[in-house]
Formats: structure tokens, C-alpha cells, sequence
């Protein structure tokens, strides 16, 4: 017996070490074999900052030194992204990890790219795509040591075009629908959330005391991770001239200026996104569409999800219907829509912006509506402005609410066919002679004689209503004169004031009204002094900071207010905590800092000089979120280039503590001063004899 139960106890070990061995060789991360592509036929460039120049003699050169520089400069971000699309995420990152498997599998990206590779994007377009990944993949095997998981190389052409399907759906809030659902919650019917910003100024030569045209770019981005911007400069012999920026594993710039014209972008919040309630059949494997029942398509996948040592396969179920991604969870089934779910274009259209010359060429390749969302500020140099509204947004019957959830089982219900891109509203040119934009409505951008009506788009379904305080702000800023000079439209940019009128002040001001009594006499009376401006100079303005953050997401999202007393209590303590005292300078409190770099810096929540911050580990609060990539390009009345620069936070490399470029930038940022780009001065290479 007692034999008979140490053969069972050796056969359970045996078992469960067979078990465990298996777990470490399912998923072994080995290289696979590859031949590298090396050039020879571009160069890298740095300024006295780091900031690349890309010079090739093609431009599948300059494509291939993008990808050099970049890995140069933040290989694990380049490396995190790439995981991502090639669904090893949960391998890496565990389970949050897997979440973006997840959804890649859900949204078909690979699939998409793979499918739509040939057919959607021109040969041109797919040589440089594929030069690209030429470089990354010849970094790789050249610097082993720094890769973080050896199977995501080689990269493909069509990886970096399955790249572009995965994340153009997260601008327009995808991510936040499926997550509700997936939590068995249902989505509510309110317009996207908008949880950053970004500040975008056109100046026509009509409004300059100049006479030159001007562009101000200033994104609202993350300063480190997979959203934050990378600068970068490219010229190729094929007579290609680009200064701007992008993100990691993006293979040309997304923003900023070429000799001719220049643009830049703002987040807008259109409706891209409809949800569907499904009628199925007991068994759940039929939904009703119209009189006929349907299967629902399924497909079953493995997600490899890390859990310490070891990477357990996580079986999942995928649903489709002919509306697209469905998710079962205990409210029912609900399908998924949204534009542009089989498209790989947007590679092509933005690679073919970078290279157009006049307006009409520009308008031209807009009109393809590839790239599904976010404002387009626009500027050149014989003297155009323009705000396009872009949005890939559908062409919906009106009489369903779009905001809510839909029938399933309505054919009528489904659309198919987008609207056209000239009835997407475009503001050209206005008499005022200049255009803003701050993630508002585009019914509000130049004076209000010069603004588009909103009743001229009835017919569209899906534009947000909604104003920021920055372009409440702007606006009167603006109104104050007829003509715009440099100097003032710099003030404008970093202005720091909160307009009366905007949601966020008169949520601030509800935390004003609350009774002066007890623990919330001492921060209620500070806040009462509130001049409503984050300069740094008033008494209040640390404890109005804190509180506008904690009131960042109401005021975007316009919500009923929440409970402003723990909010304002909270406030106080981080304050005392740190200093012992309420009245605390704002720059005493926040702080830019990275490496030996650790300076004061002012700004806040929704205003024109964006700053927004988390909690460091000694309860100061460490900047790291808003006025990111910031661009002044002007234009003089013969139509060149007299001015590009820029600032950027930190510096061109995020990863290196050791290079200067780590934070070179970060005391000029917090100082509010630009530096040169060298576009101006760099003859190009296809003008030289």
C-alpha cells in the first residue's frame, strides 16, 4: 500500500513537472532567423540637441535612418508598441498586456493589414513601409542586448501598417466602448471623453503687423510612452524637406512643416462609434438581422498571458456580426461599428501630406479620409488658413439617436457609406485673418462673423458641441486687437488665466460657494483670493491647481459636478503635507524634473499653458502631461521659411540618463523659451548645384 501511494505522489510530481517544464517551452522567446538589410545611402545628423536630421538619397533611405534614429533614442518604446502588434503584450506585460491583445485580435488589425496590404496602399508607400522596418530590424540584431523580447523581429512592411489599424481607433475613444462592455457595463450614450488637449493658431498675413503668415503648434501629449512626440527633421534627394515630429514606430512625421505649408493637430471628439444591442437566439449562436437569423461568427483564440516565471494560454471566444466586433457579457450581445474598420490607408495618406506643396494638393490627399479623426490647423506660405474638422464620420439615417445604443436587428440601422469629404466642415481663409482651436467645437474658431453655422450641417450627425476654457480664453485674447504681432501671439500661447464663462472655472467657483466652517474654513477662504491664473504669483494658486485637475474630467466631459468637499479636503492635505501650509507658491509645489534636472514650472488644467502633473514620491507633484512638442514656422510675404522652432520638455533621448539629450530641453521648456530648428539656414539637398 504504502508502495502503491509513493508511485501515485512520483506520478503527481512527474505530471505537474512535465506541466511546469511545458509552461516554460510553450512560449520561448528565441530569435528567428533573418538576414539583415544594411544602407548605405543615408546619414543621421544631430543638432547641438540630439534632434535627428535624417538625410537620404530616397526617400526609402530617409525611412530606413527614421528607424535608426528612433531605436537610437527610445528602442523599449519602439520595442513596446511592436509587441503590442504582433500580440505578444500579455507574454511581456502580463495581463494588462493581454488587454491589448485582446483587442487586436478583436478589431482583426493583423488581419486588416495583411489582407488590405496590396490593394490599399501603393508600391511606393509599401518600399518605404518596408525600409522601414529594414532598419528596425537590422537594429535589433545589431544590439541584442537591448531587445526585450527576441520573436517580435523581424518586422514587416505589414506589421507597421497593422501598427496604424490598432491605435487610429484609440484617438476617437474605441478602447473606452469595448472596455465598458467587456466589463458588463453598457456605454454610455455621451460623446467621447476628452482627457488631454492640445492648442493649435493659424495667423494669415491680413491679421500680422508683419504681413507674414504664421503656424503655432501645441499638442497635449504624454512626455514619456507610446503618445509622447519625437522630433525629428528629413530630407531626401527625391526632394522631400520635413521638420516635425511623430510617435514611436510611425515611419515619417504626423505634424509640422515643409518649405511650402505646414499643419498641425487637436483632438476632436466626433461620434465614430455606434453600438448595437443584438437580439439572440437562446443557444446565443444566432442574432437577428431584418426577418433572418443569423450565426454569429466565432473564432476562438489562445492569449498568452505572463503570470511570474511562467505564461499560461488564456482561451478566448471572439464574436462577429455583419456590424462588426460583437462582445457577449451579462446585459446581452452588443456589436461594435465604426469607420474605417478594413483600412490601411491612413499609411498612405499621411505620407503623402508630408510631401504635398500648395493647398489643393494638400485638400487633395485630406480628401481621401483615411486618418478617421482629429482637427487639421493649416497654414502656407502664399497665405492660407484653414481649420478642417476632420472626421471619417458616417452617413447616418436621423431618425435613430446615434448617441445611444441601437437596434441590431434594424438593417436600416447599419450604415455603410461615409460622408462626403466636402460636407466635412472646413473654415478657409476667414475675414478675421486668423483661426484657433483648443478640442472645441468647430463652430467656434475666429470671430463670429466669420465662423461656420452650425445649421449649414444638419445633415451630419455626430459633431461635438462642446468649448474648452483655452478657446473661451483665446477667443477674447484675440479681441482685444486688430493685428497680432509675434511677441503677442507668443503671450497668447502661455497665457495662464481661466475665463469666467468656461465649465472648469464655474466648477472651481461651486468649491468657492462651499460653507467657510470647520476643516474647510482655512482652503475655502485661500480660494475665495483666487485671481483665476496659474502664474505662480497668487497665494491660492497651488490649492485652485490641485483642485482643477481633480476637476479636469468633469469639466471636459460636462457632467453633473461631483462632491467638491473631499476633493478640496484632499487638495489641502497634499498641501500641508509637503509644506505645512495651504498658501504654498505654485512653483514650489510643481515641479518639471527628470534626472538632475528639477525646476519650477506654472501652468494647469485647460489652460492655454497646459500643465497637468501626478504625485511624486515626496508629495510634490512631477509635471508630465500637456504642452508637449510646441512649433512657431513662419512664413514671410515671398513665401519662405523665416522662422521654425520648437521645444519639447525633456530631450531628444528617454532613455539614456547619461546623454545631455536625456534633458537639455527641460530647463528652456519650463522657462518658456524656443530653440532654432536649423530649418531655415539648411539649403536643401536638391537646390544645391
Amino acid at each position: 500500500m504504502r508502495n502503491m501511494t509513493k508511485k501515485i505522489g512520483l506520478t503527481i510530481l512527474s505530471v505537474i513537472f512535465i506541466a511546469v517544464l511545458l509552461l516554460i517551452l510553450w512560449d520561448r522567446d528565441h530569435w528567428r532567423d533573418y538576414k539583415i538589410v544594411t544602407r548605405d545611402d543615408y546619414t543621421i545628423e544631430r543638432d547641438s540637441y540630439g534632434v535627428p536630421l535624417i538625410i537620404g538619397e530616397t526617400d526609402e533611405a530617409v525611412a530606413y535612418g527614421i528607424a535608426i534614429a528612433q531605436a537610437e533614442d527610445d528602442f523599449e518604446t519602439l520595442q513596446q508598441i511592436l509587441i503590442g502588434v504582433k500580440r505578444k503584450a500579455g507574454a511581456v506585460s502580463g495581463r494588462k498586456g493581454a488587454q491589448v491583445d485582446y483587442l487586436s485580435y478583436l478589431l482583426r488589425t493583423r488581419e486588416v493589414a495583411h489582407a488590405r496590404y496590396s490593394d490599399q496602399l501603393s508600391p511606393k508607400t509599401r518600399a518605404y513601409i518596408e525600409a522601414f522596418a529594414d532598419g528596425l530590424n537590422a537594429f535589433a540584431k545589431q544590439n541584442p542586448e537591448r531587445v526585450i523580447r527576441k520573436d517580435v523581429f523581424p518586422v514587416s512592411g505589414e506589421d507597421v501598417a497593422a501598427g496604424f489599424v490598432l491605435t487610429s481607433p484609440l484617438f476617437f475613444g474605441l478602447d473606452d466602448v469595448i472596455g465598458s462592455l467587456v466589463k458588463n457595463e453598457t456605454p454610455a450614450g455621451t460623446p467621447l471623453p476628452l482627457k488631454g488637449g492640445s492648442n493649435a493658431f493659424a495667423i494669415a498675413p491680413s491679421r500680422s503687423t508683419d504681413g507674414m503668415t504664421r503656424l503655432v503648434s501645441n499638442s497635449h501629449q504624454p512626455w514619456e510612452g507610446p503618445v509622447a512626440w519625437y522630433e525629428l527633421r528629413v530630407e531626401s534627394g527625391e526632394g522631400w524637406r520635413f521638420y516635425g515630429a511623430n510617435f514611436p514606430g510611425a515611419p515619417f512625421p504626423l505634424m509640422g512643416h515643409n518649405d511650402f505649408l505646414g499643419w498641425t493637430n487637436t483632438v476632436n471628439r466626433p461620434d465614430l462609434k455606434d453600438v448595437y444591442r443584438l437580439i439572440l437566439s437562446r443557444d446565443k449562436k444566432k442574432y437577428k438581422f431584418g426577418d433572418e437569423w443569423i450565426a454569429l461568427e466565432k473564432q476562438a483564440i489562445w492569449l498568452r498571458v505572463r503570470w511570474g516565471p511562467f505564461t499560461l494560454p488564456v482561451r478566448k471566444i471572439l464574436y462577429r456580426s455583419v456590424h462588426g466586433p460583437v462582445i457577449l457579457n451579462k446585459q446581452g450581445g452588443f456589436a461594435v461599428r465604426y469607420p474605417n474598420m478594413d483600412s490601411v490607408r491612413q499609411v498612405e495618406q499621411y505620407l503623402k501630406l508630408t510631401q504635398t506643396r500648395n493647398w489643393r494638393e494638400w485638400r487633395d490627399v485630406m480628401a481621401m479620409q483615411a486618418i478617421p479623426a482629429t482637427n487639421f490647423i493649416y497654414a502656407d506660405n502664399v497665405g492660407n488658413i484653414a481649420l478642417l474638422y476632420n472626421a471619417a464620420l458616417p452617413m447616418r439615417d436621423p431618425a435613430y439617436d446615434w448617441w445611444e445604443i441601437l437596434p441590431g436587428d434594424d438593417p436600416k440601422a447599419l450604415w455603410h457609406d461615409l460622408i462626403p469629404s466636402e460636407r466635412v466642415p472646413l473654415l478657409l481663409n476667414p475675414a478675421a485673418g486668423y483661426i484657433i482651436n483648443a478640442n472645441n467645437t468647430p463652430f467656434l474658431a475666429t470671430d463670429e462673423d466669420d465662423n461656420l453655422k452650425p445649421q449649414d450641417y444638419t445633415d451630419i450627425i455626430g459633431i461635438e458641441p462642446y468649448t474648452t476654457n483655452r478657446i473661451l480664453r483665446a477667443l477674447d485674447l484675440f479681441a482685444t486687437d486688430n493685428a497680432t504681432s509675434p511677441e503677442r501671439l507668443r503671450e497668447i500661447k502661455y497665457d495662464k488665466t481661466y475665463d469666467k464663462q468656461a465649465v472648469i472655472t464655474r466648477l472651481i467657483m461651486g468649491a468657492m460657494a462651499l460653507p467657510m466652517e470647520g476643516d474647510l474654513a482655512e482652503p475655502v477662504a485661500l480660494l475665495r483670493q483666487w485671481d483665476f491664473t496659474q502664474d505662480g504669483a497668487g497665494k491660492a494658486d497651488a490649492l485652485a491647481g490641485c483642485l482643477a485637475q481633480s476637476l479636469r474630467l468633469p469639466g471636459y466631459q460636462v457632467i453633473p459636478p461631483p462632491d467638491y468637499r473631499p476633493l478640496l479636503l484632499d487638495c489641502a492635505d497634499q498641501l500641508r503635507t509637503q509644506f505645512g501650509r495651504l498658501d504654498v507658491p505654485l512653483g514650489e509645489m510643481l515641479r518639471l524634473r527628470r534626472g538632475n534636472i528639477d525646476v519650477p514650472v506654472t501652468g494647469g488644467t485647460d489652460v492655454l499653458r497646459a500643465i497637468l502633473w501626478e504625485k511624486d514620491t515626496d508629495g510634490k507633484w512631477r509635471a508630465n502631461f500637456g504642452d508637449s512638442f510646441i512649433m512657431f514656422v513662419t512664413w514671410d510675404a515671398d513665401g519662405k521659411v523665416v522662422e521654425s522652432k520648437t521645444a519639447q520638455p525633456f530631450g531628444t533621448n528617454v532613455q539614456d540618463e547619461t546623454t545631455p539629450h536625456y534633458n537639455d530641453q527641460a530647463v528652456m521648456f519650463a522657462n518658456e523659451e524656443l530653440k532654432d530648428t536649423g530649418f531655415v539656414t539648411r539649403v536643401p539637398l536638391y537646390e544645391r548645384p
